[in-house]
């Protein structure tokens, strides 16, 4: 089975290209993220018209997460443990197809420092703590989604000049570290790990055409799903359409 994320950077804006996307490479589960709009706004009959199970955690005009699938999508979390005050969309977890499922979308951060990247910091915290408990249950996990963090070098076109910004910090890759030394595995890395490849590319400065890009759209897999991968890549030709999102899809095929 095949299994994918996409930061689709609004839903309204980007249907038709996720749709093509959808028709083209025929995932079985899919986590998107920046979908924003509420769930009543979610274009779930368009999605349901064509196959797709879905469950949203929307958010007005921002944040926003969805599982797409095949299949049933059996919710078990919306919303990520350990701050119940955190009203912002950004976890979904749920059952689907024999797999815990979770589509994620983590803060930016940005500006550092500040109370932005504080709670960046505290969410990665937040996730890293449910992340060990989910592990506890050695059942096949993926963690899929925007991680919003460059973890090296090798993930940045210009190291230079993202120094400052909160994708970069030496804390938000120690947490990024942390989290994957639990026993996670990060598919694309685990796939090609020497390869510059990217995920995300600006709107501004000519970044697409230039290829000054970004890794930053990962997908986690537990040892008992990790056992089970085929294959991994980046649908890098999706960027270059019309109107399309500044993020592509990320995916990962599981026996």
């Amino acid at each position: 089975m095949r299994l994918a994320t996409f930061n689709v950077n609004g839903i309204g804006a980007r249907l038709p290209r996720l749709l093509e996307w959808l028709e083209a490479t025929r995932p079985d589960i899919v986590a998107l993220q920046e979908l924003k709009c509420e769930e009543h706004r979610f274009p779930a009959d368009e999605l349901a018209a064509r196959g797709w199970h879905a469950a949203v955690c929307g958010e007005r005009g921002f944040n926003g997460v969805a599982i797409l699938a095949r299949g049933p999508v059996e919710v078990v979390r919306r919303a990520l443990p350990g701050d119940a005050g955190d009203r912002q969309a950004r976890y979904l977890e749920a059952d689907v197809a024999g797999l815990r499922f979770a589509s994620i979308y983590l803060p930016n951060g940005n500006p550092v420092p500040g109370p932005k990247f504080d709670y960046k910091l505290g969410w990665m915290a937040r996730l890293g703590a449910h992340a060990a408990a989910l592990l506890a249950e050695e059942i096949p996990v993926v963690l899929a989604g925007d991680y919003n963090v460059c973890p090296t070098d090798l993930d940045v076109a210009r190291p230079d000049q993202m120094a400052g910004d909160a994708l970069c910090q030496p804390e938000s890759r120690a947490a990024f570290r942390a989290l994957v030394a639990q026993g996670w595995t990060e598919a694309t890395r685990a796939r090609f790990p020497e390869e510059v490849l990217y995920s995300y590319w600006d709107y501004q400065g000519g970044a697409w055409a230039k290829d000054w890009g970004l890794r930053i759209d990962f997908l986690l897999l537990s040892p008992a799903a990790a056992d089970r991968m085929l294959d991994a890549g980046i649908d890098r030709d999706v960027r270059a359409r019309e109107k399309a999102s500044d993020h592509v899809p990320v995916w990962v095929d599981l026996r």
